[in-house]
């Protein structure tokens, strides 16, 4: 189809261990918040001046994420390609790229899984499995040996702020170890640690690469989570949310509950994709 502010606790820069199974909701939703604030906030300070650096997006602006991980040689029985995804820090889906067996992992996920959105982030989750998977056959770290190859791991997330800019980023690395950055917005790539020049050199040089990977992030990713969260908003609305509950019976003027929060930004962002075709 070619045509993120203060980390959560473990190690700077860390993808999370290499799992055969899926990891934990709750750690993998703090990366997930952790890391799309870090992308915003990488991208807003190599826009502004040292002296007048710009405060990192608000934590609460809802926020999509996909985490992938690549077995190069993968034991029988094992898939080859897992993904999981998760809007505002909800895990709702998970992803077999080898089977391509999809499954809905919350009230969030069963609410979407009908709509058109959730058809085609499956079909683009499958191709960029695919597109990893003849990726990582060129791309070895080092000290890789044939019989123990590293798991390749991606994370890819966007953050909708209610002015309707988008944030949106990829990550790369082996073995927990976060290697490289992609700002989506500036089709930059960013060495996070030696071992990534690799990679840099063969995705930066590639168009065809740097262009799929910015086109999913910045139009496909941001259009689901648009999506998206109008079904969650409605399930705001239904259920008893613990935040509005704190927040009820303060001033109406000074605060700005969640629901609110999700219609304006969702609000910015459909102006603006509409402004963008």
């Amino acid at each position: 189809r070619p045509g993120a502010g203060q980390r959560g606790a473990g190690a700077p820069g860390s993808l999370g261990k290499a799992r055969g199974a899926a990891p934990g909701q709750a750690g993998y939703a703090s990366r997930c918040r952790a890391d799309a604030a870090l992308g915003c906030y990488l991208f807003n300070c190599t826009a502004a001046t040292a002296a007048t650096p710009p405060p990192p997006p608000r934590p609460d602006a809802p926020s999509l994420c996909y985490e992938f991980t690549l077995i190069p040689k993968p034991s029988p029985g094992q898939s080859w390609c897992e993904v999981q995804g998760q809007v505002d820090e909800k895990t709702f889906l998970s992803y077999d790229c080898g089977s391509q067996e999809v499954k809905s992992l919350s009230l969030l996920g069963e609410e979407v899984k009908g709509t058109r959105a959730w058809q085609e982030q499956v079909e683009t989750l499958r191709d960029v499995g695919n597109l990893l998977r003849q990726q990582l056959l060129d791309v070895k770290p080092e000290k890789y040996t044939d019989r123990d190859p590293l798991p390749l791991q991606g994370r890819m997330l966007c953050q909708c702020e209610a002015n309707g800019h988008t944030c949106a980023s990829w990550q790369f690395g082996f073995h927990g170890q976060m290697f490289l950055l992609f700002d989506s917005e500036n089709k930059t790539w960013t060495v996070l640690h030696p071992r990534g020049r690799q990679m840099k050199e063969k995705w930066g040089s590639d168009r065809d690469v740097t262009e799929f990977f910015r086109k999913i992030s910045m139009g496909d990713c941001r259009s689901w989570l648009e999506s998206f969260m109008v079904h969650w908003e409605k399930m705001l609305e239904t259920t008893a949310s613990p935040t509005v509950a704190a927040v009820k019976g303060q001033s109406r003027s000074t605060v700005i509950t969640p629901i609110a929060w999700i219609l304006l930004v969702t609000l910015s962002c459909s102006i603006l994709l509409g402004i963008r075709g």
